[in-house]
């Protein structure tokens, strides 16, 4: 099959310069239009997707080329993509899952998704320099698929002759600018943020930013750009309905953290999956699962462990038997505490901060032993990313790095996944099936136990 999707990439020099800025003003400008805009980014990050869709209101999915096949990544794009489709690149356009390749970059999902690049270049205090790191960029692959430049944090005086530069010395168009405005800067630690009021204000702030670009910002020609592509060619997988079942899913300021794909496949093989507060609910909703994402349990601790009535709930529904996956903060919650903070107390142990990311990045889990979601052998790929550890984070699955490095890690059980890694379920189709088939059998057997 194949798809139109126009489409384009934008990408960084490099983490920093500017980039996330760049595509939520270009992102909130389209939406002001009156287009349909799909949002997609490149790598693991789970916080910019949940930011385009609660803030901008936007569709928005991970391509990530460690996490799927490249047959996949076109099939995820294909399935999500609208009217108009922006892919937000990750740290430097080339910078990949090793210092020396490109593997997993976003220069490879643009090549991929025949995805024409555009370069976010922070060009505050440059001039001729600016057209030799465009230049760069260009030579250092080929083919290569960068289209197009916007310059990040300059004056418009300056940028009528960095752009003159950039276009005589590099032949690519330049699309824009966007001045250095400390009041329009999105900072790291708004992204994951999603009270009332924080939400009041970034809106505001978008609006600024989308303003700007509507001024300084070659829509337009970007648009065209986007248009002017080849159908993408796509498969579309095979996934069976398995079976109808209830799975609660935490969902509040301190629980946030999900990949959409994980959840989207769960529905497609039968879970109606209910959301609920471990921060202000009592009680777990009538449930045959539990899904306990990542997220901020550390910042909320007080108020989760002054849920008393939340904590027993879920601390007897999981002793019970409960077919239950809990992730980095999900798994926090039922550790004994959080930096003296009670919490469910399913595992004694304590969390405590440890003021650095903690076994951080891509690894591939491997199973050992049976449990809900693996049979020996199993594999899934997932990510880690947090600055709490745990006393005992687990031993039976061995977590491997790309690079070969190992350690130990997750509680499992025949209704348990619990552990600091996000899995990413679409890497390990027959994992998800498994859950389901269990939350079928807890459902079952309540229903014969209730008659």
């Amino acid at each position: 099959m194949e798809t139109k999707a126009p489409r384009m990439l934008i990408a960084g020099t490099n983490s920093g310069c500017g980039k996330t800025t760049a595509v939520c003003a270009i992102l909130q400008a389209l939406r002001n239009r009156g287009y349909d805009t799909a949002s997609f980014k490149c790598g693991p990050d789970y916080i910019d997707p949940m930011f385009h869709r609660e803030v901008i209101g936007l569709s928005s999915m991970n391509i990530d080329l460690f996490f799927s096949d490249r047959e996949q990544a076109r099939s995820t794009f294909a399935a999500y993509s609208r009217e108009l489709n922006v892919i937000e690149g990750v740290m430097g356009f080339y910078d990949g899952m090793s210092m020396s390749s490109e593997a997993a970059s976003s220069y490879d999902v643009a090549r991929t998704l025949d995805a024409p690049a555009v370069l976010v270049v922070n060009a505050r205090g440059m001039a001729l320099s600016c057209a030799a790191i465009v230049k760069g960029f260009m030579s250092l692959r080929e083919p290569n698929p960068v289209k197009g430049v916007i310059l990040n944090r300059v004056t418009p005086m300056t940028y009528t002759l960095l752009k003159q530069t950039v276009e005589h010395e590099c032949g690519v168009k330049v699309y824009g600018y966007l001045p250095f405005d400390e009041s329009c800067s999105l900072e790291s630690r708004h992204l994951g943020l999603v009270t009332a009021q924080e939400i009041s204000d970034l809106k505001d702030k978008l609006r600024r930013m989308a303003e700007q670009a509507e001024k300084s910002v070659d829509l337009d020609g970007l648009i065209e750009l986007m248009r002017d592509q080849k159908p993408v060619e796509y498969s579309v997988p095979e996934v069976k309905r398995l079976a109808d079942v209830r799975v609660a899913v935490a969902r509040d300021r301190a629980f946030c953290f999900y990949y959409q794909a994980n959840l989207d496949l769960l529905t497609a093989l039968g879970a109606q999956l209910v959301p609920f507060s471990p921060m202000e609910d009592s009680v777990l909703p009538e449930c045959d699962g539990l899904i306990l994402g990542g997220g901020y349990p550390e910042l909320y601790a007080r108020e989760l462990s002054a849920n008393k009535a939340m904590l027993e709930s879920v601390r007897g529904a999981v002793s019970d038997g409960l077919p239950t996956i809990a992730e980095c903060g999900g798994f926090m919650y039922l550790c004994g505490d959080i930096d003296g903070s009670e919490m469910a107390g399913v595992f004694p142990d304590s969390c405590r901060g440890t003021g650095k990311l903690s076994r951080f990045g891509y690894v591939t889990l491997e199973a050992g032993e049976d449990s809900m979601l693996f049979a020996p052998g199993d594999t899934v790929k997932a990510h880690e990313f947090h600055y709490w550890d745990c006393e005992d984070p687990g031993n039976a699955l061995s977590a491997v790095k790309p690079g070969g490095r190992k350690w130990k890690c997750a509680h499992v059980g025949p209704a348990l996944y619990a552990g600091y890694p996000h899995l990413y379920l679409p890497s390990s189709p027959s994992a998800a099936e498994r859950f389901i088939e269990k939350c079928r059998e807890r459902k079952i057997k309540h229903e014969t136990h209730g008659n």
